[in-house]
């Protein structure tokens, strides 16, 4: 359905994306779909729905977490961050509440420190996590 509305008007899609802190570190989903890697919990914001509605519904969606503490971080608009098409996203910072567990579009889940990123990360969740940990 993207792929049509693209056609027919190529406006930015918005999405989200959630930095979930826990202890440990950050969760991060490595992508059952691709573009392939590890990433942000997050999505597509859809019709009729908040930024902030869609955040906490692809947490559960991807991670089965309830969030707390729901917080904007940064808009990253790139027209080439995501290479499928012009995605123009809002990151949120949060904690999480519960066990996570890697759903819907997670075929793995992991919690990693700032020194512990993988290399193989998708969009730009890279530049974004350093300037969440660069502050």
């Amino acid at each position: 359905m993207l792929n049509d509305l693209w056609r027919i008007r190529p406006n930015p899609v918005p999405s989200v994306d959630v930095i979930v802190e826990r202890e440990d570190g950050v969760v991060l989903i490595k992508r059952k779909n691709p573009p392939h890697g590890w990433a942000l919990p997050g999505g597509f914001v859809e019709y009729r729905e908040s930024l902030e509605e869609a955040a906490r519904r692809e947490i559960k969606e991807e991670i089965n977490l309830e969030v707390k503490g729901l917080r904007q971080f940064h808009t990253y608009s790139d027209p080439v961050r995501d290479p499928r098409f012009h995605t123009i996203t809002t990151v949120f910072i949060a904690k999480g509440e519960g066990e996570p567990r890697a759903a819907d579009d997670a075929q793995e889940l992991k919690i990693f420190k700032k020194n512990t990123l993988p290399s193989n990360m998708a969009f730009d969740h890279k530049q974004i996590l350093e300037d969440y940990f660069n502050g």
